[in-house]
C-alpha cells in the first residue's frame, strides 16, 4: 500500500513539474518523447502544498480532485487538475476525457490544446494527437515543446515528408534540441524504407 502511494506521489510531483514547465512559455524547453516523463536535470524543484510529508494526504488530494471534476463539469480548473493527475498515473484516456471537457469550457486555452496533443500521443492516438498539435501550433507556431511533440507524432505515423519539414523548423528554432538526433535517425529509417 505504501509503495503504491509513494509511486502515485512521484507521478504527481513529476506531472506538476511538467505543468510548471508548460506554463513557462517564454523559455524554450524540449519535451520528453512519448512515454518518457523524466524532467530535465536543470528543472527547478517543485514545492507547495502537495502534502510532501504524508503520502496518504496526497492520495486523498488525488481522489478529491477526481471527485471535484466529476461533480463540477463546468469548473475549468477542476477538469485540468483531474486531467493532470490522470496523466501522471498514465491513465491517458481519462486525462483526454477531462481535457476535452476543459477545452469545451475554454476552447482558446493554449495549454489545454497542447496537453491534448501530449495525452493523445502518449495514449497512442496519433491522428488525434496530430490534430491537437496542429491546433496548438496554429496558436503559437514557434512553441518548441509543441513542435517537438508534433515531430514525434508525425514520425510515429510514418509521415516522412511532413516530419522532415517539422524537424527542419525545430532545428532552426532550437538547434541544440536533444531529440533532433533521434528524430533524424527515425526520418532516415522512414525514407530508406519508402525507397524500397
Amino acid at each position: 500500500m505504501f509503495a503504491i502511494i509513494g509511486l502515485l506521489f512521484g507521478f504527481i510531483l513529476g506531472f506538476m513539474s511538467y505543468s510548471t514547465m508548460m506554463q513557462r512559455s517564454s523559455a524554450p524547453v524540449s519535451t520528453p518523447v512519448a512515454g518518457n516523463p523524466n524532467m530535465p536535470a536543470d528543472h527547478p524543484p517543485v514545492g507547495g502544498d502537495t502534502g510532501a510529508g504524508n503520502p496518504q494526504q496526497v492520495f486523498a488530494q488525488v481522489q478529491a480532485a477526481m471527485k471535484e471534476a466529476r461533480e463540477n463539469p463546468k469548473d475549468f480548473d477542476a477538469q485540468v487538475t483531474a486531467a493532470k493527475l490522470e496523466y501522471q498515473v498514465q491513465r491517458f484516456d481519462q486525462a483526454v476525457e477531462f481535457l476535452l471537457k476543459a477545452n469545451q469550457l475554454q476552447p482558446d486555452n493554449f495549454d489545454v490544446v497542447a496537453m491534448l496533443g501530449v495525452a493523445n500521443m502518449d495514449a497512442g492516438k496519433f491522428d488525434a494527437a496530430e490534430k491537437w498539435y496542429r491546433a496548438a501550433l496554429a496558436k503559437k507556431p514557434e512553441d518548441i515543446v509543441v513542435l517537438d511533440g508534433f515531430c514525434a507524432v508525425l514520425l510515429s505515423q510514418g509521415k516522412a515528408k511532413e516530419a522532415d519539414a517539422a524537424i527542419e523548423k525545430l532545428a532552426k528554432l532550437d538547434p541544440t534540441n536533444q531529440d533532433l538526433p533521434q528524430f533524424r535517425e527515425k526520418l532516415k529509417s522512414l525514407n530508406s524504407g519508402s525507397s524500397k
